[in-house]
């Protein structure tokens, strides 16, 4: 809860406000708009919890969202451009549990919407963000990855480990793709944008030093009361 406040504080001073969204969500919002087909294998229910209950009255099945990218699509839907928003709150994957990840964890979705946005900004302000987090020290890395949502896409590592010489992968990141900007009322050729989903617990463990990610939801009293 510490590191939300903050991480909601931060980019309170870098202009973002912050939106919230319901974390049972419909195949639409959690796919559909994202420009995820119905054959990804993303939408696989091994890969989703589904709730078991009846159809909606309008979307098909239900299920526990799986990102915090539903909260854009739900704020673009009712805000026109420009839009700068944060989210953050749970989502819901049957990873396999370990250190690193967990069925259940934390996300702060990120999304700015306007004139000539760049993916040199999008580079900027998570470089800005991760800093005023973790301190000058923390080193970001981008790679080339691919998301349906946006394009071009990145996956967004940092320096890790004794000495800050491994790396952790805390998020993915892009240019939202004009596919998404349609399916919201959005021109893309007027506006365009960036999104980013980041790890809350991820960011929290380096802070901490915290090297296994249950302790989170390991009800240790004598973990709990460090904080």
């Amino acid at each position: 809860t510490q590191t939300i406040i903050e991480f909601k504080e931060i980019m309170g001073r870098f202009g973002f406000s912050v939106a919230e969204g319901p974390e049972i969500e419909d195949e639409y919002h959690n796919f559909h708009a994202l420009n995820i087909p119905a054959d990804h294998p993303a939408r696989d229910p091994l890969d989703n919890f589904y709730l078991a209950v009846a159809q909606t009255q309008n979307e098909g099945p239900l299920l526990l969202r799986s990102q915090t990218s539903t909260v854009q699509i739900r704020v673009m839907e009712q805000t026109p451009p420009p839009v700068r928003i944060v989210s953050v709150g749970r989502v819901y994957r049957p990873d396999t549990i370990d250190q690193t990840h967990s069925c259940m964890f934390h996300q702060m979705e990120g999304l700015m919407i306007g004139d000539n946005v760049t993916m040199a900004q999008l580079k900027s302000v998570l470089r800005m963000f991760a800093t005023s987090y973790l301190g000058k020290d923390v080193r970001i890395r981008f790679r080339p990855s691919f998301f349906p949502f946006t394009e071009p896409s990145v996956e967004v590592d940092m320096s890790w480990g004794q000495g800050g010489k491994d790396w952790l992968e805390i998020g993915g990141a892009g240019m939202v793709d004009p596919n998404v900007l349609r399916a919201v009322g959005y021109d893309p050729e007027k506006v365009s944008g960036f999104a980013f989903g980041l790890g809350v617990e991820r960011f929290c463990m380096r802070r901490h030093r915290i090297t296994d990610i249950r302790h989170f939801t390991n009800n240790n009293v004598a973990f709990l009361k460090q904080f």
